[in-house]
């Protein structure tokens, strides 16, 4: 589990295609959580376990199925990635909870300048809009933020200037694609909901007028 805190920005050393899916190295870019064999870090955005580590490096495998819903299958050698070890027992909470389960894919539609800070609004589909909620959650490239706007095919977000200094989000270009994950528990919620008025409980159309169908 992590918080969406990105702790550093790594760089790609290598990326290479396996029977399986893909090897990826990066340089953790000196994050101060120690990291070896078997521990989670979110890479991107994207939980993956290390299965190599040495000194500031570590290698993970992706499986196709990763590859296919994030945007680790467009890394290249030099690309620059947000990097979050696993939340550890009583560390700080300080964005939300986040577990590294990417949802899907949105693009970089349009950012503005305010103040020192921006404002990024975000292409996304129906699918993965469901589980949006303006003022709640979202985890973009790993980075935990909260939903200023939300639009039939999309939703903005404001970031503030540590965030686009400390993360990739600051040279984030329009057409830039992220990895999203909606907030877990507006997941629950609607799950719930659904189950309840499948059961007699509470009717479609109150589902669809809150937005969890």
């Amino acid at each position: 589990m992590f918080t969406g805190m990105v702790r550093a920005v790594g760089e790609v050393a290598s990326f290479e295609r396996t029977a399986s899916g893909a090897r990826l190295s990066v340089m953790l870019g000196g994050v101060s959580t120690p990291v070896g064999v078997g521990a989670s870090v979110a890479v991107a955005g994207v939980c993956l376990t290390v299965t190599a580590a040495a000194g500031d490096r570590a290698t993970f495998d992706a499986v196709e199925e990763t590859l296919r819903r994030t945007t680790l299958s467009g890394l290249a050698p030099g690309a620059r990635v947000n990097i979050e070890p696993a939340l550890r027992a009583g560390e700080e909470i300080g964005g939300h909870f986040v577990l590294g389960h990417v949802d899907g894919v949105a693009s970089l539609r349009a950012r503005r300048s305010v103040g020192l800070g921006a404002e990024l609004d975000f292409a996304a589909e129906a699918e993965l809009l469901r589980d949006v909620v303006e003022k709640g959650s979202i985890a973009v490239d790993g980075v935990s933020l909260t939903v200023a706007r939300l639009a039939p095919d999309g939703f903005r977000v404001a970031v503030v200037p540590h965030t686009l200094t400390a993360t990739t989000l600051g040279a984030l270009a329009p057409g830039g694609k992220v990895n999203v994950e909606t907030d877990v528990l507006v997941k629950a919620a609607r799950r719930a909901l659904t189950a309840g008025a499948g059961q007699g409980g509470m009717s479609v159309d109150f589902l669809r007028e809150h937005g969890f169908a």
